[in-house]
């Protein structure tokens, strides 16, 4: 079996999202690719605007009738509220599917911090890496990881995906009233209107991907 791993805070997920778990699934003939938002980011500064649970209910709408992708709570927030760490969250993938060939996804600029992450050299370890290209962001950069042969022949990049969607851009125009357009599934964007999300004054929620 060959499972994806996408993790990351979704903060609303959008097609940009969609697109990447699909486009892995159909290039490296996936069985599944698991959608895992991310309890506390420790890379990160500012809090999710979306509780846990809005998050994660939106990436099960995003990932409709796809049977090949799921969402789901393994990177939930700590009951101690400590950091979320993507090692942990591949451990636990790695226990639920014992022998499955495991693929980890992220974008070119989240990957290219890689060497802060906690246990970077076990992450490559443990799972081959799907990495997309994303714009202004050049796929040489990746040779500031100082990755070994080995480790760079478990790094495999997607250029075909090209997309400058960003979900603090998103955030920004819903505040502003603005359409997103194709940006948010019809299932995320009712969703959105219906809990009353992202307003002007952002709700204050728990914490902080590595």
């Amino acid at each position: 079996m060959r499972i994806g791993y996408f993790g990351g805070t979704f903060d609303p997920p959008h097609s940009a999202h969609l697109r990447l778990a699909t486009l892995a699934a159909d290039t490296f003939a996936l069985d599944r690719v698991y959608l895992a938002p991310t309890g506390v980011q420790p890379l990160k500064q500012e809090p999710p605007e979306a509780t846990f649970e809005d998050r994660l209910a939106m990436t099960r709408l995003l990932c409709g009738a796809d049977g090949r992708l799921e969402a789901t709570d393994l990177d939930a927030p700590r009951g101690d509220g400590t950091p979320n760490y993507t090692v942990d969250a591949l451990e636990t993938v790695q226990e639920r599917h014992p022998g499955a060939a495991l693929f980890a996804l992220a974008g070119a600029d989240s990957f290219g911090t890689l060497r802060q992450w906690r246990s970077p050299d076990r992450l490559l370890q443990m799972a081959e890496w799907i990495v997309v290209s994303r714009p202004g962001v050049s796929v040489e950069s990746l040779s500031s990881l100082v990755l070994t042969r080995e480790q760079q022949g478990r790094v495999h990049v997607l250029q075909a995906m090209d997309d400058p969607l960003s979900a603090s851009e998103l955030r920004g125009r819903l505040r502003a009233g603005v359409s997103c357009g194709a940006a948010l599934t019809p299932a995320v964007m009712l969703y959105i209107s219906r809990m009353h999300l992202y307003h002007a004054t952002p709700r204050k929620h728990e914490g902080r991907q590595a």
